[in-house]
């Protein structure tokens, strides 16, 4: 299928599910009752992912990834009433960035390739949060300040660092 039918696919599909779902919430207006306002966020990430499946346009996980990733977020803050962990929560979004890739990958077939260019940026958010977490939140994941343990997130990106040029070099060598 050529790239112009398989957006065309994409799109019509998208701009259906949004028109299915905005039907159904005016012919039962109550039927969002149960569900609180992040599971709109999720719902566009999710519209995004069935965007790029349908499709095949393995460049709409990234976005997809990004916006469910920051619903879901949103969504553990809204039903926490824990608001402040943004001081630091913001710091998943390269590693949603990183899933993305990683899915995108795959998608491609490349899946090596996906390990490496998502993975890094999955162990640098994750470091990233730990770091932040522990020294501007009282609560990681409803838990107490995980203190010392970045250090050991710091340890894991120095092993992704060293074994990154070792991968890419079984792989085919360096672009």
């Amino acid at each position: 299928m050529e790239p112009k039918a398989r957006s065309a696919l994409g799109v019509g599909t998208l701009l259906i599910v949004l028109g299915v779902f905005f039907l159904v919430t005016r012919i039962v207006p109550n039927i969002l009752a149960p569900f609180s306002w992040p599971w709109i966020v999720i719902g566009v990430g999710a519209a995004f992912m069935i965007a790029a499946l349908v499709s095949w346009t393995p460049g709409l996980a990234v976005p997809a990834c990004i916006i469910g990733g920051i619903g879901g977020i949103l969504l553990w803050q809204n039903v926490s009433g824990l608001w402040g962990t943004w001081s630091y929560a913001w710091a998943l979004i390269p590693g949603f960035v990183g899933v993305g890739v990683l899915i995108s990958e795959l998608m491609e077939g490349r899946p090596l390739k996906g390990l490496v260019d998502g993975g890094t940026p999955i162990v640098v958010s994750a470091i990233l949060f730990f770091v932040f977490g522990s020294l501007l939140g009282r609560h990681v994941g409803g838990f107490p300040a995980i203190g010392n343990w970045w250090a050991i997130g710091l340890i894991l990106i120095g092993v992704l660092v060293v074994l990154r040029p070792l991968i890419r070099r079984k792989d085919g060598g360096e672009k």
